[in-house]
């Protein structure tokens, strides 16, 4: 493959050569363009004067003309052609009036008509014949002026003229040689070429010299993309000019700059990339955790080895179908999944039902997040997949121990608790049974036991066996109305005084009446016997966005920071006289009704319980 600086000097050498033949034609036409003039006029001067000569001779045979140089038109056609050698012949004619030579028929007659020419040749010689063609000029002419024919005769170029002089009634006729005047430019023209063709290596050699000028800075330039498509953007290239050379010599340093900054950046990226790549994949495939990713019309498009051992399907069993993963139970919380993801809902993880290969069923906790083309666009959905069997038979058997133990700490405290009233009645019967009388005021402490222990198995009856609930829509205010109607008389007693404060708007929750008031009364109880000297209990209901919050705050004693964690436990209470399972039953009947309750206290300021319920749209 040629070079580029080749091909330029090749290019530059075409075009001179190209130039070099267009001069050649152009001079060879020209000159034989100005030569034919040339003749034209020095044969229209010619056939002027003899003209005028013959006509002065024709008026002297006529008559006396003072003007007669006295020159004989002969004499004069011999001058002309001795001065002139290219003139071969001169002949003047007197053509005929009517019907002459340039009539259709003198055209028509050919050899005829150039004898009967010869018959009217005044002076010089007719020698030379147009093959019939003389008469039909001489009559354009005598109506023209002038008319022009080239002719070819002994080898010879001629150039024929036939000039008409209509006022003097005469025609001339002049045959000129060209030959002589065409070798001479053939011999121009072929000396042309030849210097052209000895001046041809120089011109090479010269264009040549000026492509190497040309083509070296764009080798330069050249060498340097070089460098850059092999990444080496160091070398910057020398800008000694302020052409577009130059110009584009300073583009490429910019872009080689710029091409090494971002591919130092790519650099980097890619092994970001690529180490991230590999965690990732690490993570995948060595997780135990079933992945799967398939497209928005369900087909799977990957799966890592844990979904493979956890649902039975290989990977090439799996790839490119939609497996039944998901059973008829679940289908529909699946598409309600599908359509929030596709809404653009972010969903949290939600424990469901799987189904194996086999046909099995287990219950899974399932992760689903959307995967997004860079124009936002969802393209596939991937899915995280843990089985909760062995997890949910943990926590069943943590339940059970928890029950156990809570069951443990109950007849621990019951049996605590029972034991000091017993002990109290063992010690004063067996004092009636000694001193055999009865004490009115022992058996009112023997009365006062026996009530307190009917309290704790009461309690504890409602604790261990709860009523079924049923659920109605009620309005928090007027349940707390209620409460606090059968509080007020005994709050009045202590000095309190209830203070409430519920929205205009509707508090409606889903609950079980008496269960909610028997949370309040626990409450509002607790209040009151925290506030020995009285004071103020403020009662709140609000209805915030899908809660209502129920806020009832004291100014009592308080509770230490200490004890606070451990309310809720069993026969932990910050009274002489209680047995902590009033807030134990409270929570669990909160928890019932899916809401929440939190107790805050600072001693000596005051106790804050609130409670937040579903609020029923």
């Amino acid at each position: 493959m040629l070079s580029f600086k080749i091909r330029l000097t090749l290019i530059l050498s075409t075009i001179v050569i190209i130039f070099q033949t267009l001069t050649v034609i152009v001079n060879d036409y020209a000159m034989r363009v100005n030569l034919k003039r040339e003749v034209q006029e020095l044969m229209h001067n010619i056939a002027a004067s003899v003209t005028e000569h013959a006509a002065r001779v024709t008026r002297s045979a006529d008559g006396p003309d003072k003007n007669s140089s006295g020159l004989d038109p002969t004499a004069l056609i011999q001058d002309y052609q001795s001065l002139h050698r290219n003139i071969m012949e001169i002949a003047v004619f007197r053509p005929a009036e009517e019907g002459g030579a340039g009539s259709s028929s003198a055209r028509e007659a050919g050899n005829a008509a150039s004898q009967e020419l010869t018959g009217r040749l005044l002076y010089g010689s007719y020698d030379i014949h147009a093959s019939g063609t003389d008469s039909a000029d001489l009559a354009e002419a005598m109506r023209s002026g002038e008319v022009y024919r080239s002719l070819r005769s002994g080898g010879k170029t001629l150039l024929a003229g036939t000039f008409g002089f209509p006022e003097s009634g005469l025609a001339v006729r002049i045959a000129a040689d060209l030959s002589p005047m065409y070798g001479m430019i053939r011999e121009t023209r072929n000396y042309q070429i030849s210097l052209s063709v000895l001046l041809l290596p120089a011109a090479v050699a010269i264009n040549y010299g000026l492509a190497y000028v040309l083509i070296r800075p764009l080798r330069q330039i050249l060498g340097k993309v070089d460098e850059v498509a092999s990444g080496r953007f160091d070398t910057p290239l020398a800008v000694n000019r302020k052409d577009e050379t130059g110009q584009l010599a300073e583009r490429i340093n910019a872009m080689a700059k710029n091409l090494d900054v971002y591919t130092a950046r790519l650099k980097k990226a890619f092994e970001e990339n690529r180490s991230m790549k590999e965690h990732l994949e690490s993570i995948i495939h060595h997780t135990t955790d079933a992945i799967h990713i398939e497209d928005v019309n369900g087909v799977l498009i990957r799966v890592n080895p844990a979904f493979e051992q956890m649902f039975g399907w290989s990977e090439e069993e799996a790839i490119g179908r939609s497996l039944p993963i998901v059973p008829e139970s679940g289908m529909k919380e699946e598409l309600e999944a599908r359509e929030a993801l596709l809404a653009g809902q972010m969903l949290p993880a939600r424990e469901t039902i799987r189904r194996r290969k086999d046909g099995s069923c287990f219950e899974v906790s399932v992760t689903t997040s959307a995967i997004r083309d860079r124009n936002g666009v969802i393209q596939a959905f991937a899915s995280i997949t843990r089985d909760m069997t062995n997890r949910n038979k943990m926590d069943e058997l943590l339940r059970r121990a928890e029950k156990l133990n809570t069951v443990g700490q109950l007849a621990a405290g019951v049996a605590h608790e029972i034991r000091n009233p017993l002990t109290t009645l063992r010690g004063f019967l067996q004092l009636q049974q000694q001193t055999n009388k009865l004490n009115q005021r022992h058996i009112d402490i023997m009365l006062s036991e026996l009530d307190r222990i009917n309290l704790i198995v009461s309690e504890f009856l409602i604790l261990a066996k709860p009523q079924a609930t049923k659920f109605r829509i009620q309005d928090v205010r007027f349940i707390l109305g209620d409460v606090i109607s059968l509080l007020d008389s005994q709050a009045h007693l202590c000095n309190i005084v209830f203070t409430t404060s519920f929205d205009s708007e509707p508090c409606e929750v889903a609950c079980e009446e008496n269960h909610l008031k028997q949370v309040f009364i626990n409450i509002l109880k607790n209040a009151i016997e925290a506030m020995p000297k009285g004071g103020e209990i403020e009662i709140e209901a609000r209805k915030q966005p899908g809660w209502i919050v129920i806020t009832i705050r004291d100014h009592g004693v308080g509770i230490s920071e200490e004890m606070i964690p451990k309310l809720g436990d069993p026969f932990v209470t910050s009274k002489e006289s209680g047995t902590g399972l009033g807030i134990m039953i409270s929570q669990r009947i909160i928890q019932s009704h899916q809401g929440t309750m939190e107790i805050r206290s600072t001693v000596g300021e005051g106790t804050t319980v609130t409670i937040n319920l579903p609020a029923v749209e």
